[in-house]
Parts: C-alpha cells; sequence; structure tokens
C-alpha cells in the first residue's frame, strides 16, 4: 500500500511543493513545528536511511542544506533543525524516508525534549567498542 508520501509524489493528494527532482521532492509540512517548516521526501519508499542508497541520501541532505540557506536568507531563520526520525522509536510516523527542515528562531519557544543520560563506570568505554567504525 503506497505512503501518504507516495501519494503526494503521485499527486494523488495536494500538497504545497517546493521543489522536485528525479530522487525526491520538497514539500511544506501542513503541521509545522514554524511556519516554513519543509520536508524533503525521497521519490522511492525507502522506510529508513538503512535502506536508502548512500548516493540517495547524500543528495537528500544536499536539498536539506539548500533549504536551511534560503531559511536563513528568506525567511530569516537564525538557525533550523534538519531531522530525520528514523524509525517508529524514533518517532517517524510515516514509514517514507524524510527529512524535517525547521527555521528557528531566538524565543520561538520551541524546544526539542530529550532526556539525557550519563555514562556509568565501564559503559562509556564499551559503548565506544560497539559503536567504533
Amino acid at each position: 500500500m503506497p505512503t501518504l508520501f507516495t501519494k503526494i509524489i503521485n499527486r494523488e493528494i495536494p500538497s504545497s511543493i517546493l521543489y522536485e527532482d528525479s530522487l525526491c521532492i520538497a514539500i511544506l509540512d501542513i503541521n509545522p513545528v514554524n511556519k516554513g517548516h519543509a520536508l524533503v521526501i525521497s521519490k522511492e519508499e525507502y522506510p529508513t536511511t538503512l535502506q536508502c542508497p548512500d548516493e540517495v541520501l547524500s543528495h537528500l541532505i544536499g536539498i536539506s542544506k539548500r533549504f536551511d540557506k534560503l531559511m536563513r536568507e528568506n525567511l530569516k531563520a537564525e538557525a533550523t533543525n534538519i531531522i530525520i526520525n528514523n524509525g517508529p522509536a524514533a518517532g517517524q510516523e510515516i514509514a517514507h524516508l524524510h527529512i524535517h527542515i525547521i527555521p528557528r528562531y531566538e524565543g520561538d519557544r520551541k524546544k526539542m525534549i530529550l532526556n539525557k543520560e550519563r555514562y556509568n563506570n565501564n559503559e562509556m568505554d564499551e559503548f565506544t567498542r560497539l559503536l567504533s567504525l
């Protein structure tokens, strides 16, 4: 069954298209964190970055960077959040790879709440071992 984003790509559902090429489409998020919140979406239905070819992911990041620049210039954003929710446990609601680019402003009162943890004893060494490339 096609995802919501595939239906947008196929023009079965209306959207505000900001950019499109052979690999991706960019639209305005209909429920923005801040006005101008954009989504860069792969045209193929890759559920997460793990299934996405490196070349495509690199392209999506490059397009996201262009939106970052545009938001700073045209929306006078002071910063941006560039976010990939990579799987349901990370908050991904649609199993179709997409990148959020959110314009941010000092005092916009939009907070990313992450409960930070601390490593115990030798845990940092163990995680370094487990995650070293």
